[in-house]
């Protein structure tokens, strides 16, 4: 062991590695990238990251920089949770600190999964609204802020979230609340750290008025630090909204308190196949119309594909060879919608197929949510590379954008089939992709900037899911308007004087370093 290494674990009451078979397993997440740190930490408490912080800051402070990058799942897709250097895992800061039944208030270590989350809050008949990865960590979804198969109706993990913890880069610890003008003009007078970045995001939001506005109105993206519009209100300050889409750009998260909400029990699913989009986004419209908890849109083969594993879903294919499945679920007034929905069988072509669900298709329906699995995983040559994810598209433009994604596809000769959220507004695309292929980086880059073009034409983003980590920030570096991206560099330093956290992940992400990583063999099952 290194002796930084060793001294870091002198400090500190987790552990701290460098050994070669740990660096290996934290040096992959979701991504098309594999980076291996020089560091892994697993600390035990706040205190611990407290330590790591300062260390690195006082480092920084004297031209010596270890930078600093987060770790909740390993499954963030644009590879920033990854780094050459010291990488800080959350996964033993996974306990429920307090619970407060009668307020529906629950305060929790960021590294708690939302599945070891939600089975707790289940006892009291609670549960957190989002649609995520059992794994994804409280921290984590708060860090990326996705746009969950949810969203469209609960709104994302920002809704929930009342306040966090956070250990700034110099190691103090901050706790957000909103303030008042008397309030920050307090803690400025105290010349703490955490005064000093109330008192220039202060002044920052105030002289950026139009321009702040202007990101409230026009942004469908998520680059940047575009929460920025929702720190000031009614002339009171909160540095925490900031915090969400960072994605470990301005300090270490390690505690929360959410609000949840409680269960919904009566849940009915309802699918839906068709032939060509034009019909199913009628259907879409109605279904959405009513409330979905989820509603969910897949091409046709990605069922195809599952059902050549075995999986029971002939009946939802309905022989046809191409077309769209319309998955949706329902936690409110089911009974209701599924009348209405049902309602619409005797107009739809014969091609058409429409259950509802009964004792007689629960399986298919349970093996129908468990299709994107077998798609993204049966595959004999290649990978399916998640490169052009969680973007939106506009409801009212869908139509237009897989037409241009068809010609797209063709002219790059890769398989595009598209699936996501229609309530959300949130797709991905997944096309299968040899990672021996000695043109893969140029079809990488051409995928993005195209995608991102015929994006923005039809009103979307490239990061309307999710932010632009390393994998898509070299084109929306590019493409950000100036000021835009001088308000962000200026808010980045206010938190971040020395550049050390996660500092080669958005606005400083380097196209050739991103490249230069991308894996050259499978990182394995991809859900």
């Amino acid at each position: 062991m290194g002796k930084v290494a060793k001294y870091l674990n002198q400090l500190t009451v987790g552990n701290v590695f460098d050994t070669p078979d740990v660096l290996e397993k934290y040096s992959t997440d979701r991504s098309i990238l594999k980076i291996r740190p020089k560091y892994v930490s697993l600390p035990e408490s706040t205190e611990d990251v407290r330590k790591l912080m300062r260390f690195c800051y006082q480092l920084a402070s004297k031209g010596i920089k270890v930078p600093v990058t987060v770790w909740g799942s390993g499954l963030d897709e644009t590879g920033a949770d990854l780094t050459n250097q010291l990488l800080i895992s959350t996964e033993k800061l996974n306990r429920l600190l307090e619970a407060d039944k009668r307020e529906r208030l629950v305060r929790v270590q960021a590294g708690i999964t939302l599945k070891e989350l939600n089975t707790a809050l289940s006892v009291n008949g609670l549960t957190l609204p989002i649609g995520g990865h059992d794994n994804d960590t409280i921290g984590g979804l708060i860090s990326n802020c996705p746009t969950d198969s949810w969203s469209g109706k609960y709104g994302g993990i920002m809704n929930y979230v009342e306040r966090i913890e956070a250990v700034l880069p110099n190691g103090d610890v901050i706790q957000t609340n909103r303030l008042n003008k008397h309030a920050v003009n307090r803690k400025a007078a105290e010349k703490t750290f955490e005064g000093d970045i109330y008192s220039k995001v202060s002044k920052i939001v105030e002289k950026n008025q139009e321009l702040i506005k202007r990101i409230l109105d026009l942004s469908v993206g998520s680059y940047g630090y575009p929460t920025i519009s929702q720190v000031e209100r009614r002339g009171t300050l909160d540095i925490m909204p900031l915090f969400f889409g960072a994605q470990g750009t301005l300090g270490v998260i390690t505690e929360v308190i959410l609000r949840a909400v409680p269960i919904e029990k009566d849940v009915k699913r309802v699918v839906a196949s068709f032939a060509d989009f034009g019909t199913a986004q009628k259907v879409l419209d109605l279904a959405n119309s009513l409330k979905p908890r989820e509603l969910d849109v897949y091409d046709i083969s990605i069922v195809k594909v599952a059902e050549g594993t075995g999986k029971r879903l002939s009946e939802v294919t309905n022989g046809l060879k191409s077309g769209f499945v319309v998955f949706a679920k329902y936690d409110q007034k089911a009974s209701s919608a599924l009348k209405k929905l049902s309602s619409v069988r005797k107009v739809l072509p014969a091609s058409s197929q429409l259950l509802v669900e009964s004792t007689k298709n629960k399986v298919q329906m349970d093996e129908l949510e468990n299709a994107l699995i077998s798609f993204l995983n049966q595959v004999r040559t290649g990978e399916r590379l998640p490169i052009l994810t969680d973007f939106y598209v506009p409801s009212g433009s869908l139509g237009k954008f897989l037409a241009d994604l068809n010609v797209l596809g063709t002219s790059l000769k890769l398989d595009f089939a598209i699936y996501g959220s229609y309530s959300a507004s949130n797709y991905n695309l997944r096309p299968r992709m040899n990672l021996n292929d000695k043109d893969l980086k140029k079809k990488i880059i051409t995928l993005l900037r195209t995608g991102d073009f015929i994006l923005s034409r039809e009103g979307g983003s490239l990061t309307g899911g999710t932010p632009e980590g390393r994998v898509k920030a070299f084109v929306t570096n590019t493409n950000m308007p100036n000021d835009e991206k001088r308000l962000y560099v200026e808010l980045k330093n206010v938190f971040d004087r020395y550049e050390i956290m996660n500092p080669a992940v958005k606005l400083g992400a380097d196209a050739a370093f991103t490249l230069r990583h991308i894996r050259e063999n499978s990182a394995g099952v991809t859900l």
